[in-house]
């Protein structure tokens, strides 16, 4: 877990890894706040991908960084 965390950053990280992908809709509204400052740490990666094989539309989600190297 990257360092410089703040304790409500920590409680956010912790969910987020408890919960694996995540779209980023579902995370509760207290939460979200803290999500732009993990982003900028490197704590979380958000991505898109598509949630159902028949449409088109992706939507995003966020995950735990796995390493330095990803981006």
């Amino acid at each position: 877990m990257p360092e410089k965390l703040t304790e409500f950053e920590k409680e956010v990280y912790d969910f987020i890894k408890g919960q694996g992908e995540l779209l980023t809709s579902s995370v509760p509204k207290g939460m979200s706040g803290a999500i732009p400052g993990l982003i900028k740490k490197g704590a979380i990666d958000v991505f898109k991908k598509r949630t159902s094989r028949w449409t088109s539309r992706k939507r995003k989600f966020v995950r735990i960084r796995t390493s330095k190297n990803d981006s």
